[in-house]
């Protein structure tokens, strides 16, 4: 990955406005150019489908079930597979990565396994995120690479590390293998010179993850912004947390990366929490969740010499907001200690107006076998639903689009 001595951030290349326009999250035009017609139509239905909770709900259970019983799916989630996923490897994933860097938006290669078991699996899919990161090497069309370290251990050794349980002489070893791949993968993003990010997890496992998270931070990121963590900020204790990392870093002569998000398991901690009969560790309400998602970037755009962030958000506010404070501070578009991220096959409009008003914007773009990434789409359209007004919004722009395409 290129870092232009220009950027702030040496660990991340600097984006130049692509067309120079002001931002305008409206502009389905700029949102939906990479988009045929027969895609959008294909899209419309499919958010249609997600906007109706019950029919993802039962979606999903037959869906299992097929998988228990071994019946064929592929034909069935294929179209679903390809618009939100870069292919079934590595090789089928670049040809996405073309066409997102033809219209300035960048490439986060997304190896879409978790919860993994067994070693032969964990090694597999230590291989597989190494060879994102050596993709990713000296390409200007990735941002950065990302691993889950639910992905390189199993769950059961990861949460008992979490809640500091003696280990066993073969968990320890299994340990000590964990720190190693999650080692590997850091160094050699870093040696490469493309930037890595650890996504956040459960709360049951992310303590474990936030220890190998630091520890990777405070190696490799004296020098500039190399390794990130993930902060979800529906939990209420994630800003407190942000500014503890805030300080050590600025005490200790090293940069915070973390990637913001709102989170992703709300429904599971919940329920959890209630079947354990503790406090959930979510916030009360989503404008709770919102307040602290903006304290935590106007946190960062305060301490950038020490926090460097990647919003990952698909709202449409939060975006803006930071969009308008970066210019009111002075800061330029593409300067490289912020950028913005999104899922491929969402949020569009957010990515694509971005990049075109020369913000540093990258796709999750996930990639693997299909039957392996049906756990990921079921995810993505159970999340959908529970997001108020994301799959209305989908649909209203693909329609906007669809019908400004016909007056053409």
């Amino acid at each position: 990955m290129t870092s232009p001595n220009s950027s702030p951030n040496p660990a991340v290349s600097r984006a130049e406005p692509a067309v120079g326009h002001a931002l305008a999250l409206d502009d389905t035009r700029t949102a939906f150019a990479h988009r045929s017609t027969r895609d959008l139509r294909r899209a419309r239905w499919m958010f249609g489908l997600i906007g109706a909770p019950v029919l993802v709900t039962l979606g999903a259970r037959a869906i299992r079930l097929a998988l228990a019983l071994r019946l064929p799916l592929n034909w069935a989630l294929r179209p679903v597979f390809d618009y939100f996923c870069g292919g079934e490897d590595i090789e089928e994933s670049l040809d996405t990565a073309k066409k997102l860097s033809q219209y300035g938006v960048k490439t986060i290669l997304d190896y879409s396994a978790e919860g993994q078991t067994g070693q032969g699996a964990l090694n597999a899919a230590h291989e597989q995120i190494m060879s994102a990161i050596l993709s990713a090497k000296g390409d200007a069309r990735f941002a950065f690479a990302v691993f889950k370290v639910s992905a390189l251990s199993d769950n059961a050794l990861l949460e008992k590390v979490n809640v500091g349980g003696t280990l066993t002489e073969k968990e320890q070893l299994a340990w000590q293998q964990v720190e190693g791949r999650v080692s590997s993968l850091c160094k050699a993003a870093c040696d490469h010179g493309v930037p890595i990010m650890i996504d956040a997890e459960e709360s049951w496992l992310q303590s474990a993850i936030d220890a190998l998270a630091e520890t990777m931070m405070r190696r490799h990121n004296t020098a500039g912004c190399h390794v990130y963590t993930t902060a979800q900020l529906y939990r209420h204790d994630r800003l407190p947390y942000i500014k503890q990392l805030q300080e050590s870093a600025e005490k200790e002569g090293w940069v915070v990366g973390v990637k913001l998000v709102r989170g992703a398991y709300m429904e599971k901690e919940r329920e959890r929490a209630i079947s354990e009969g503790r406090t959930s560790p979510i916030q009360p309400d989503k404008a709770a969740t919102d307040r602290d998602f903006d304290a935590a970037v106007d946190f960062a755009l305060q301490h950038l010499d020490h926090v460097n962030i990647v919003c990952g958000t698909h709202n449409e506010k939060s975006t803006l907001k930071l969009s308008q404070d970066m210019r009111s501070r002075g800061l330029q578009p593409g300067d490289g200690r912020v950028a913005f991220a999104q899922l491929l096959g969402m949020s569009d409009n957010l990515s694509f107006n971005l990049a075109a008003a020369g913000f540093q914007t990258a796709k999750y773009v996930p990639y693997g076998p299909l039957q392996e990434a049906i756990p990921y789409l079921i995810r993505r359209a159970e999340e959908n639903t529970s997001v108020g007004g994301q799959t209305s919004r989908e649909l209203e722009l693909i329609r906007q689009e669809l019908q400004r395409r016909k007056t053409e």
